[in-house]
């Protein structure tokens, strides 16, 4: 795993301001790692849930072991890849690592961690919050449904500054994902106003 200085252009999100990275709705990368594993998965189904703490939920299916993994752990990654990213995204989604145990080499995931934390980051994401999960067995078993209080949250200063993503001043290239089904995604598209 590389280390954070190799990555000069991550910048520290206020808390209260993480709810901007996925409030758009972008396709996640989530990720996890406890004493026996790390895994990846792409999960369609995240949003913020709470400004203050600032807390996010994600949609985890009982199958994928990325979800055992954060059960065993506490902790886990959401991730806002980006365009670039796209055959990654799509391959982490179709691919189990019950099946296949080299899934993260096969998929061509390069790992990171932020010097403050051991937890997996993946590296060329446009985002990240770091989160401590919220223990709610009721709604993980019924309805896959894990919250995460966001301990840490971090941006590229390329595609998000000061508070704000820049899709509309930044290359194609680092527009988010949208899945939609199957391997049929969109990007973000151009920004409108309210006058």
């Amino acid at each position: 795993m590389n280390e954070l200085n190799l990555h000069p252009h991550l910048l520290p999100v206020p808390l209260e301001k993480a709810y901007r990275l996925l409030n758009h709705g972008p396709t996640v990368l989530v990720s996890a790692q406890d004493q026996t594993h790390t895994g990846v998965m792409t999960a369609a189904w995240a949003c913020p849930v709470e400004f203050k703490p600032a807390k996010v939920s994600v949609v985890l299916d009982k199958s994928s072991m990325t979800r055992s993994i954060i059960e065993n752990s506490g902790h886990f990654v959401l991730q806002v890849p980006n365009l670039k990213q796209l055959k990654m995204v799509y391959a982490l989604g179709m691919m189990s690592q019950h099946d296949a145990p080299e899934k993260l080499r096969q998929c061509g995931v390069n790992l990171f961690h932020f010097p403050h934390s051991t937890l997996p980051a993946v590296d060329g994401c446009s985002a990240w919050l770091l989160c401590k999960l919220i223990h709610e067995p009721h709604h993980q078993q019924q309805h896959d449904l894990f919250i995460g209080e966001v301990i840490h949250a971090y941006a590229d200063e390329r595609i998000f500054k000061d508070g704000h993503w820049l899709f509309d001043q930044a290359s194609d290239d680092w527009k988010s994902l949208h899945h939609v089904a199957g391997g049929h995604f969109y990007t973000i598209g151009q920004a409108v106003s309210v006058e």
